[in-house]
């Protein structure tokens, strides 16, 4: 106890210098959540994807549209048991800020692929019956205070004008990384509304057997290989997965960031703790000259720097999973964006080894210093 009082005491003695790196590293492991839970939202949308549903592209690019007059030939590709298909809408929400998913889909087919997108019966009926009606995920609701039957207005992007929709409905996903924040409203609405000139983004499609799916992706693109829009099919997963490489070498440039960072506080870290420790030279040797051997003192000086990093951790941490766990704008562009017990015990484990390494080279200073050297320098 008397031991705690005397670090205490230390670590009180410059209290702005003792804040100040509390702080920084406090802004350090904030940081290091905010980029880690980047990886972990993007690795379980790469999951969310069902390795029993195939996505059909143009081959080109997923800008580039499909012939609706694909449908038909991908029901009879030998294998598939349904097929459904969506369009990217990209419309604006009052300013741009705002920003979340829409779709146009087949109303006929698109739910039924989708047993995650859970709805009540009595409004998918009301979103069927309605042709401007429209399903959106229980997280707008809530994110703009809308309610069942009213009216919003889009302005489009890729189809300019206002667009009026409906809230018929309202789902909410089985798995948190499918996201709440998406809306779907019909494809006819939208072909028709724009002169007829939308066609299908991408097409879905059910195998009548999973385990086989790799074969009839192969029957889809070798079915449109010599047409004008050649196809490429895959597993919805992959797709997910392929919307994650498109963001480069996250991964890496996540890591190269906090690495930078980790070294950046250490420095800072261990700097201020040399600079407690030669202040305190005088100190040290009358501790030894009162009885306090070396193995205790050097516990002192990484107890401090323990202290000084822990506290900081924490703080960085609790704010990260305050402020980053309830940020819409990042909720809408990665669902399930938060900070894991995994990367809080992560940040945690990395102050501990920051203060351990900043505290070990005065630790053995003090331990090395002999009394004698000690009483001749002046602090």
């Amino acid at each position: 106890m008397k031991h705690a009082r005397l670090v205490w005491k230390n670590l009180t003695r410059n209290k702005r210098r003792s804040i100040l790196t509390v702080l920084s590293v406090g802004v350090a492991l904030f940081l290091f959540a905010a980029l880690q839970s980047v990886l972990t939202a993007l690795d379980a949308t790469s999951e969310v994807g069902s390795e029993s549903r195939l996505i059909t592209r143009n081959a080109t690019g997923i800008v580039f549209p499909l012939p609706e007059a694909y449908t038909q030939r991908l029901r009879a590709v030998d294998g598939v048991e349904a097929v459904s298909w969506a369009n990217w809408f990209g419309g604006t929400y009052i300013d741009s800020r705002n920003y979340f998913a829409q779709f146009a889909v087949d109303e006929e087919t698109f739910f039924s692929m989708y047993p995650e997108i859970q709805i009540a019966p009595a409004q998918l009926d009301a979103f069927n019956g309605e042709k401007s009606g429209t399903i959106v995920g229980q997280g707008l609701m809530e994110r703009f205070g809308w309610s069942l039957g009213q009216t919003i207005v889009l302005q489009g992007t890729i189809f300019p004008g206002d667009w009026e929709f409906v809230i018929r409905g309202v789902y909410e996903p089985d798995n948190p990384s499918f996201g709440d924040e998406n809306m779907y409203f019909h494809y006819d609405y939208l072909f028709e509304n724009s002169g007829e000139s939308a066609t299908p983004g991408w097409f879905i499609v059910r195998p009548s057997d999973p385990n086989l799916a790799t074969e009839v992706a192969a029957r889809i693109d070798g079915s449109f290989e010599n047409s004008s829009d050649p196809t490429q099919t895959e597993t919805e997963k992959a797709f997910q997965a392929g919307f994650v490489t498109m963001w480069g070498n996250v991964g890496f440039l996540v890591r190269a960031i906090g690495t930078a960072v980790f070294f950046a506080i250490l420095l800072v870290a261990a700097n201020t703790m040399m600079m407690s420790s030669r202040e305190r030279i005088n100190e040290v040797a009358v501790l030894k000259t009162l009885g306090f051997r070396d193995g205790l003192l050097s516990r002192l000086v990484v107890a401090e720097s323990l202290a000084i990093s822990v506290v900081g951790g924490v703080l960085g941490l609790a704010a990260a999973s305050v402020m980053l766990a309830n940020n819409e704008m990042l909720g809408s562009i990665l669902p399930g964006y938060t900070v894991l017990p995994s990367t809080m015990l992560q940040g945690l484990a990395i102050a501990v080894v920051l203060g351990l390494i900043s505290g070990f080279v005065p630790a053995r200073e003090a331990a090395r210093l002999s009394v004698v050297d000690a009483l001749r320098r002046v602090a």
